[in-house]
């Protein structure tokens, strides 16, 4: 099996400079009448505690974007927002992610010398009307200390539960003590109205982290979480690591290892059981973004393909070496796949290359 390239294009090209130069975090949901919707963030530079989340459409099976804007341009000024949208089974959008205050203009969310994230919290939201409007985010209680990466959209279940997924990070505050050696995931069985928590990866190493954790529900009911397992002291190379649930999230079983070494993680499942497992490659092997099938076990990821599907002209925008530490040089980043109706495959990305920057996309076929 390999995946063929359709075509390619952008969901949104941002300029040189301004208030939304950058752009992150793209992720895409069906709507009704077949069409596509993609959420993504802007803001001014890497590092700025500005993030805007904007919607774009698609009427064409995302061979043509129209941006609609920000979602909540009413709270853009006291929130640094950032998130993911997906799509229940009821035929709603959900959003999941954070909301860090914004306490001075220009500010970074992120202190170099803790590698920690300013305090934020997690946040969900709703819209009934294929995402024209929504309602305001609501607060989602984080269950132990610590500030949250939460890049991974919330999975809704085919028995009604919700299911999402962050990773632990420090914060600004050195006195606050954080088990970062996990993902942590939450289940609400009543709409967001109540959570309830477990460890969803857990690592042995003394300074291992996560970042770019994903959770998806498998055509079996097995739910399926992924993640990027750091070395928070930059010295050792860790797989991506995995782990299944077969109780809806309530335990999940012993971590494992994925077989790749990539940077991020992304997640859809495949009506017949297997997964897509999209992720970046700025280190080891051609840069760009990799694609990958798989059929996950207990005992294995059971990956059957795996190719690079988009190539990075520039793996990093000064020739750095990629490293999680030095996120803010990358030039390229945080995949997402999508399953259309048509059988092929929409895959999404930021990035900042010689071609444009912004959100790209390009269309896959399975062969």
């Amino acid at each position: 099996m390999h995946f063929q390239v359709l075509d390619q294009g952008f969901v949104s090209r941002r300029p040189d400079g301004g208030p939304t130069a950058v752009a992150a975090g793209p992720r895409c949901a069906l709507a009704d009448r077949g069409e596509i919707v993609c959420t993504y963030m802007v803001q001014e530079a890497l590092g700025r505690n500005d993030f805007k989340p904007f919607l774009s459409r698609s009427a064409d099976q995302g061979r043509t974007w129209t941006e609609k804007g920000p979602i909540w341009p009413h709270l853009q000024e006291r929130f640094s927002i950032f998130g993911s949208v997906s799509r229940s089974p009821q035929g709603e959008l959900l959003f999941f992610g954070t909301r860090t205050p914004i306490d001075a203009p220009g500010e970074s969310f992120w202190l170099d010398a803790t590698q920690a994230l300013k305090q934020n919290e997690l946040v969900w939201a709703a819209s009934t009307d294929n995402g024209r409007t929504w309602l305001d985010p609501l607060l989602i209680p984080m269950p132990i200390p610590g500030a949250a990466e939460a890049p991974g959209p919330l999975c809704a279940t085919g028995q009604g539960d919700w299911v999402c997924c962050y990773s632990p990070y420090r914060t600004f505050d050195p006195a606050v003590e954080v088990d970062c050696r996990q993902v942590v995931s939450l289940r609400s069985t009543n709409r967001g109205r109540t959570w309830t928590w477990a460890p969803m990866l857990r690592f042995p190493e003394t300074g291992s982290g996560a970042a770019e954790a994903w959770v998806v529900e498998l055509a079996d009911g097995r739910l399926l979480g992924t993640c990027w397992h750091l070395d928070l002291q930059g010295k050792a190379e860790y797989p991506n690591a995995y782990a299944l649930s077969v109780d809806a999230g309530r335990t999940w079983q012993p971590t494992g290892s994925t077989g790749t070494l990539g940077q991020s993680t992304g997640l859809a499942a495949l009506p017949d059981g297997r997964a897509l497992f999209v992720y970046n490659q700025r280190k080891h092997g051609d840069p760009g973004v990799r694609l990958a099938m798989c059929r996950p076990t207990a005992s294995g990821f059971g990956v059957e393909a795996d190719q690079l599907v988009w190539a990075a002209a520039a793996p990093t925008q000064s020739r750095t070496s990629g490293a999680h530490a030095q996120w803010q040089d990358f030039a390229f980043g945080e995949p997402a796949v999508l399953p259309l109706p048509d059988a092929s495959l929409l895959l999404v990305l930021w990035c900042i290359q010689p071609e444009g920057r912004g959100i790209a996309w390009l269309r896959l076929a399975r062969a």
